[in-house]
């Protein structure tokens, strides 16, 4: 009977102590990954916009594509919209929207599709401009050879993002300083 209680009772103690590790390098390391996140942001929002102030809104409008909105001082909106593409959450990306609602640029944030097929519609500055002026959804794209689901997910992407814009413009606008 020892023998078979003493095996269970270590494995027990070593599952208790991983797991009391784990929160603790959870715990203490939540808030820098969090900072890191947060430049990145505002790095990506500064290569759409230039330097300039934002202001973070604290809703996604019930979008869970959405990560995140913010606003200029003079009426610009950054939207951050994680997309699938050929990889699930593969396109992470920033739509840029000026003070007249239409796709002034967009940023990457990161892309998780693959290297020399998906990649594509980073790579590809005539890709990204088809979606530039646009000011409402549907969108009509010319897909990238070679990264069919990627360019459907950029699509779905800057869709998302025209849509909640739309749908709450004055919300979001009203988020300004």
């Amino acid at each position: 009977m020892k023998e078979k209680v003493i095996p269970t009772l270590v494995l027990t103690i070593i599952c208790v102590a991983s797991a009391l590790l784990l929160v603790l390098a959870h715990e203490a390391t939540k808030e820098n990954i969090a900072d890191q996140k947060e430049s990145k942001f505002s790095d990506s929002v500064e290569k759409l916009f230039g330097k300039t102030d934002i202001t973070l809104l604290d809703t996604t409008f019930g979008n869970d594509n959405i990560e995140a909105i913010a606003v200029t001082p003079d009426g610009k909106t950054a939207v951050q919209v994680i997309a699938d593409g050929y990889s699930k959450e593969g396109i992470n990306i920033l739509v840029g929207i000026d003070e007249n609602g239409k796709i002034s640029k967009i940023e990457f944030i990161s892309l998780g599709e693959t290297p020399g097929l998906g990649s594509k519609v980073k790579d590809n500055e005539d890709f990204r401009e088809q979606f530039y002026g646009k000011s409402a959804s549907p969108v009509e794209l010319d897909a990238v050879s070679g990264a069919t689901f990627s360019s459907k997910g950029m699509k779905n992407a800057v869709e998302e993002a025209l849509d909640v814009y739309n749908n709450n413009k004055e919300a979001i606008l009203s988020g300004r300083k």
